[in-house]
Formats: structure tokens, sequence, C-alpha cells
């Protein structure tokens, strides 16, 4: 397991503790204030965070929902200088709620669609 893979793990496991005790509020605090740290990435850099966290999602010990990846990878990337975003978004009918990253109004590890499915509810 790689150094970024371990790192992007630790993320899961930070958030997946506030989602057992139901502090989601926490949660998006904790998300929305994060600090960007460095000078900015490239491109390259994105995805290499991104496949590390997918990596880190595939070997963590259970499910990993869409809110705890999102979080986790939204607080990864700004610990590596990308400017991301934690969006949350909700469909009426059937009633289904989601949440995703974007880096720049880009969609980030998620079908680039997701916008036009969900109508967004918050952005941190």
């Amino acid at each position: 397991m790689s150094f970024l893979v371990l790192k992007a793990y630790l993320k899961l496991i930070q958030f997946d503790r506030y989602l057992s005790r139901g502090s989601f509020s926490a949660l998006y605090t904790k998300v929305r204030d994060y600090p960007i740290s460095g000078n900015g990435t490239n491109s390259d850099d994105v995805v290499r965070l991104c496949s590390a966290m997918d990596s880190a999602c595939i070997w963590y010990w259970k499910q990993v929902l869409c809110l705890q990846r999102s979080a986790a990878a939204v607080c990864f990337l700004k610990q590596h200088g990308v400017p991301a975003q934690l969006v949350i978004g909700a469909q009426q009918t059937p009633f289904k709620a989601h949440a995703w990253v974007e880096v720049e109004g880009r969609v980030i590890g998620d079908k680039a669609y997701v916008p036009d499915v969900f109508h967004v509810l918050a952005r941190s």
C-alpha cells in the first residue's frame, strides 16, 4: 500500500468516525473549514490523488458510502493544495441523496452528469 493510499485510508477512518457518531454538522463544518495547503497541483496530481482515494475505498474494511468518501476526498485534495468542494444533492422522485466532489466546477471521481441528476442542496 503506497503512502498516499495510506493517507487516504486514514481520512476515510476520520470521516467514518463522524458518521458513526451521527455528527453530520461536525463533518460538514470540518470539510468546509479545512484549509487548503501547499501551492496547488496540476491535473496529473489530482488524478493520482483520486486514484489513491479509490484504492483506499477498495481496501476499507466496510462499504464506503458517498458522503464519507466525498468528505474524505475533499479534505485529502485540500491537504495537497487542490481547492476541492463537497457537494450534496438530492432528487425528489424517487427520493435519493448523493454527495460528490468538484474542483473548479468539474465533478471529480464520479459521473460527470451527477449535477444534472441531483438538485444541489449544499456546497462547501
